[in-house]
C-alpha cells in the first residue's frame, strides 16, 4: 500500500468519525439532560416522565424521517452549490472563511426567530406548531416534539436561507448542531442557580426563558421567539423574563386533558382537534395578574 492510498484511507477515517459526533454530542446532552431534569426539577410535571418521553420520541421519530426524506436531499445539495457557484450574500463579501462561518451561523439563527414568529402568527403553520406547544410538561424531550407535516413545510424557507445567506456546508453542519444543542438546553426541566442563568440569558437563550413561551398566557407565548442568542428579542422587543415558574402552567389553552395529548390526537391534531381560540375550555382568557418577583428570582 502507497504512502498515498494510507494518507487517504486515514482521511477517510477520519471524515466518518467526524460526521458521527455531532450525533453523540446530542445524545449525550439529551441523556444528560433527562437525567438531571429528575434530580434538579425547574417546574412540577404534569404527566408521568416515561410515558411523556415515549409519546415525544415518537412524535420526534416521525418528523427525523420527514426532514431525512425532504429537507436534507433539498438543504444539502444547495449548501454544496453555493460553496461551488458563491450563491448568496456572504460569499459575495470576500470574509476570512471562520468569520464567514460565523456570520452565516448568525444569520441563520435571526432567520430562524423570523420563522419562529411566523409559525406563531400564519393561522396554519400555528396549528402544525401547536403541536409542541401542547405538551402539557415541557421538558428536553418537548424540543423534539415537531409534527412531521411543520417540518415538511420549513423545508422551503430552510432553503431560502441557505441559498439568499450563502451558506456553505460546514457552516450549515455547524448551525444544525448548535441549534440542536440549543433547543434542548433551553426547553429542559433543569433548574439552574438564578446567577448562572442571569448572566446566561445575556447572551443565550436558557431554560427559565423559554419557559415562559411555553406558558398558556397569550402574551408570554407571545415573546421570547429566539431559538440560539437571546439577542434577536432584545432588539424586537419580545423579551421577557421576570415571570416566576411556578406560576407558569404549560400548554395551550384549548388542551388541558391529559388525554387530549395522546400520540395519536397529538398527530391528528391540526384537522381533529379544537380551534386555536385562545380561550380555556370554560371560555376565559388565560392572563397573568400581576405578581411582585423576588429580587433574588430575577434575570433582569
Amino acid at each position: 500500500m502507497t504512502a498515498a492510498m494510507k494518507t487517504t484511507m486515514t482521511a477517510a477515517a477520519r471524515s466518518r468519525a467526524a460526521a458521527w459526533l455531532p450525533g453523540l454530542a446530542m445524545l449525550g446532552t439529551f441523556a444528560a439532560l433527562t437525567w438531571l431534569e429528575t434530580r434538579r426539577p425547574l417546574r412540577r410535571t404534569v404527566e408521568p416522565k416515561g410515558r411523556h418521553v415515549a409519546r415525544n420520541l415518537a412524535i420526534a421519530g416521525l418528523s427525523a424521517a420527514t426532514i431525512r426524506a425532504l429537507e436534507k436531499p433539498v438543504v444539502e445539495p444547495l449548501a454544496a452549490r453555493v460553496d461551488r457557484h458563491g450563491w448568496g450574500l456572504l460569499p459575495r463579501l470576500g470574509l476570512p472563511k471562520p468569520v464567514e462561518t460565523a456570520v452565516a451561523v448568525v444569520l441563520l439563527d435571526y432567520t430562524l426567530y423570523i420563522w419562529h414568529v411566523l409559525t406563531h402568527r400564519m393561522p396554519l403553520l400555528w396549528r402544525l406548531h401547536r403541536i409542541h406547544h401542547m405538551d402539557l410538561d415541557l421538558d428536553t424531550s418537548t424540543a423534539l416534539r415537531f409534527h412531521a407535516a411543520e417540518m415538511a413545510l420549513s423545508v422551503p424557507w430552510r432553503a431560502a436561507q441557505v441559498v439568499l445567506i450563502g451558506v456553505r456546508p460546514d457552516a450549515l453542519s455547524r448551525w444544525q448542531t448548535l441549534t440542536l444543542l440549543s433547543i434542548l438546553f433551553h426547553h429542559s426541566n433543569l433548574r439552574l442557580p438564578v446567577e448562572v442563568e442571569r448572566w446566561l440569558t445575556r447572551v443565550i437563550v436558557t431554560p427559565r426563558m423559554h419557559g415562559i413561551h411555553h406558558s398558556i398566557v397569550p402574551e408570554e407565548t407571545g415573546s421570547n421567539w429566539s431559538s440560539g442568542l437571546s439577542l434577536w428579542d432584545r432588539l424586537h422587543g419580545t423579551l421577557t423574563l421576570n415571570v416566576l415558574q411556578d406560576a407558569i402552567v404549560i400548554g395551550v389553552p384549548e388542551v388541558r386533558d391529559a388525554e387530549q395529548v395522546t400520540l395519536g390526537r397529538a398527530l391528528a391534531m391540526p384537522v381533529t382537534g379544537p380551534a386555536p381560540t385562545g380561550r380555556l375550555p370554560d371560555g376565559r382568557r388565560p392572563s397573568r395578574s400581576a405578581r411582585p418577583v423576588p429580587e433574588t428570582r430575577l434575570l433582569a
